[in-house]
């Protein structure tokens, strides 16, 4: 009989994906080798950019080489699949049409999570950082907004600052900021009469913020990172695929 196991669909980007199964590997708590997941990862480096095709800045459709990698863990018998990239879940639902193999919503699990940890009576504004693309999606601020809080999106020039994080810290390999980034962050939680956002929660909802978030770890703070849900719902499917 055949093992369960599940498989990652990465590479946007591949530090994001090394950071995503570091998590996954912490999290399962191993003893010794056998203990750990079992999975495959498709590091799928030559995913297009998801934000330039979405924002038409590039007629170079993700979506193809994205559903090819779904269709090979299909073939090769994945238990479920993970895609560590926010931005990828514009997509879910073609990507999801492709499969009956369970396609993991690190979305909706973010938010569930929020909803269980920070509720909307006591902490009812939440700033989004993400790309550009997911900004322009509205697919953060429909969840978000569904489960009853507030949306709070950057502006442009606070924007462009996290597309930096995102490209100039992370993606690019140079040297991450922890300045930069709690910078931003304080931006969204300081109060509105101090130049802030005034925010009570912020999301994480870019895999190369989780890089940073994973750097320069702030638990003191009300941050919602959507890849460390993610890591840990992966786990704790994964395991239960083993009872």
């Amino acid at each position: 009989m055949n093992k369960p196991f599940f498989a990652v669909i990465g590479g946007m980007g591949t530090l994001a994906t090394e950071s995503y199964i570091r998590l996954v590997d912490r999290l399962t708590g191993a003893r010794d080798d056998q203990e750990f997941l079992d999975y495959v990862v498709f590091n799928d480096a030559s995913v297009p950019d998801r934000t330039a095709f979405m924002l038409g800045d590039s007629a170079d459709d993700p979506f193809p080489v994205i559903a090819d990698d779904i269709a090979k863990a299909t073939a090769i018998g994945a238990s479920f699949i993970t895609i560590p990239c926010n931005t990828a879940h514009f997509m879910l639902p073609r990507f999801q049409e492709l499969t009956e193999v369970p396609i993991l919503n690190m979305l909706t699990g973010a938010v569930e999570r929020m909803k269980a940890t920070l509720p909307v009576a006591t902490h009812p504004r939440v700033g989004f950082m993400g790309t550009e693309g997911s900004r322009h999606s509205g697919l953060y601020q429909r969840e978000i907004e569904a489960a009853g809080y507030t949306f709070v999106e950057p502006d442009d020039t606070l924007q462009k600052r996290i597309d930096s994080l995102i490209y100039d810290d992370v993606k690019s390999g140079g040297p991450l900021s922890q300045e930069r980034y709690r910078t931003v962050i304080d931006t969204f939680l300081d109060p509105v009469a101090s130049g802030g956002y005034g925010c009570d929660i912020v999301v994480l909802g870019c895999t190369e913020l989780s890089v940073l978030n994973e750097a320069f770890p702030l638990p003191q703070l009300p941050i919602i990172d959507a890849q460390t849900i993610l890591a840990e719902d992966t786990v704790a499917r994964a395991k239960a695929l083993r009872h």
